[in-house]
């Protein structure tokens, strides 16, 4: 789309060029002159205030709530500038000033090794700056955290699609193999965990983290070229986690800044995951915790720019931007469940009456293992089956076998059955296999801890009976002629 148009009288323009920072362009003119122009009038908001470089060196602040302005005057030409979370950083040539959005009187002012920053990415504790020579990441204070590095470090190609900023992580796609996401402690610098990258199956095009809860918890999202969107955990501890696909047909996404909730445009539909962990908890749960809406007034391509607090600003492809919003009610219960005050929780779904809200807070019950709690969300959505599991659960003697089988609810066999061993619920361990027919499993853990065999075997007799075959595993056999059943 086009912006501006300027007629010098200079005679024709005959070549052009950018600065490496793109704010200034020169131009061989026909009369013989130099002509010189600069980017000005560029926009940032952020909730209430609304910044727009009126000057090379000059920043006009627009508070709308009580209509006060202010100038930022600087030294130097500005090159970047990113403002949120309350603050506003801005980079000029030589300097980087970080402004408190409570006071535009006294920035805090840093000077720059390289004066090429070519992006700004700011999280609620720090911000990164990214230049010629490498990542940077500063705390609002201007004390530099860190400078992350991985094999084949190109800073000149990274952008906000490709880097993405929470307050203790830090996650870059490597260009040289597209398959791969580098993931760094923001504090220390180091690659996080074990050191191994995140590798998917087929190329990376964007990346996001979230941006709130513990960090043992922080999860990433992803679009790949095929345009399907997946999630993943960071952490990983030992074990694959796994990278589970959530979306399909996603051009743009974004994380909200305040509570985990995910947005994306979606072929031709606006969607809001309202709680993408759910997928780890109980995957039929997910499509009742979206909320969709016809995205056809985005016209094609449209981008998301920011989520804030309940409003979605998307820029449509001739340039106009479009505000949406959304209920607040979800991000009112994700506070509530982080301060674990359930009873809130319960009392805000019964006052809002959504079964969207509801469906949220039966995932997040579960996955903090509040049964109560749980019990009561999957009543009101109706899943009579999950709830008369959750009672069974309820009545089990022992906490151990209580969260076994809460992992067992979320399909995580294999550490419910590690639980229940370490614990030596040997005899629970082989039934949760019978119960899943899993019998190869059940024979190996009753000959292995020597006990249960007979019962293994006559589960399995029992199994083949009700479907009329006979018996033609070969260990099974073995096992049944030394056991009478």
């Amino acid at each position: 789309w086009s912006y501006s148009l300027e007629k010098p009288n200079t005679g024709s323009i005959f070549g052009i060029s950018w600065s490496i920072d793109g704010t200034q362009l020169a131009g061989a003119c026909g009369n013989g002159q130099v002509i010189f122009a600069h980017v000005v009038e560029q926009h940032w908001e952020w909730k209430n205030l609304e910044i727009t470089l009126i000057k090379r060196r000059t920043m006009k602040v627009h508070n709308v709530i009580n209509d006060a302005v202010d100038l930022l005057e600087f030294r130097d030409r500005v090159i970047k500038a990113s403002l949120n979370y309350g603050y506003l950083v801005v980079s000029t040539s030589l300097q980087c000033y970080v402004f408190s959005t409570k006071n535009w009187n006294t920035p805090l002012i840093f000077d720059l090794k390289e004066g090429t920053v070519s992006l700004i990415l700011q999280a609620e504790r720090h911000f990164l700056l990214v230049d010629g020579g490498g990542l940077y990441l500063y705390s609002y204070e201007g004390r530099l955290i860190s400078s992350p590095k991985y094999p084949g470090m190109r800073t000149d190609i990274l952008n906000a699609k490709t880097v993405s900023l929470s307050n203790d992580t830090l996650a870059v796609k490597d260009k040289a193999d597209e398959k791969v996401i580098y993931i760094f402690e923001a504090l220390s610098g180091k690659p996080l965990g074990d050191g191994k990258p995140l590798t998917h199956k087929t190329e990376i095009v964007e990346i996001a983290l979230d941006q709130k809860g513990l960090t043992s918890e922080r999860k990433v999202a992803f679009i790949d070229k095929n345009r399907d969107l997946f999630i993943t955990s960071v952490k990983r501890f030992g074990k694959e986690q796994k990278i589970v696909k959530i979306g399909t047909m996603v051009q743009s996404l974004a994380w909200n800044d305040t509570s985990n909730i995910l947005c994306g445009i979606q072929d031709s539909r606006f969607t809001v995951w309202y709680y993408p962990n759910t997928v780890y908890v109980d995957k039929d749960l997910l499509p009742k915790t979206l909320y969709e809406k016809d995205a056809s007034e985005f016209s094609k391509n449209p981008q998301i720019v920011s989520f804030v607090g309940n409003q979605i600003t998307i820029r449509r492809a001739d340039g106009s931007l479009v505000h949406l919003h959304i209920s607040p009610y979800p991000a009112i219960l994700h506070g509530h469940v982080s301060a674990s005050r359930w009873e809130d929780g319960v009392r805000l779904c019964r006052f809002v009456k959504d079964q969207t809200l509801w469906a949220c807070l039966a995932a997040m019950a579960v996955a903090n293992k509040d049964m109560t709690t749980a019990e009561i969300a999957y009543a009101a959505i109706g899943e009579i089956d999950k709830v008369q599991y959750i009672n069974s659960i309820k009545d089990l003697p022992s906490k151990e076998s209580r969260l076994a089988h809460m992992l067992l609810f979320s399909g995580n066999t294999q550490e419910a059955e590690t639980l229940l061993l370490q614990s030596g619920l040997v005899y629970q361990a082989i039934q949760v296999n019978i119960n899943l027919y899993n019998w190869e499993r059940a024979l190996d853990l009753a000959v292995k801890h020597r006990t249960h065999v007979d019962t293994v075997l006559a589960y399995r007799q029992k199994f083949l009976e009700d479907f009329g075959k006979k018996e033609t595993n070969q260990r099974f056999l073995q096992y049944a002629e030394g056991v009478s059943v």
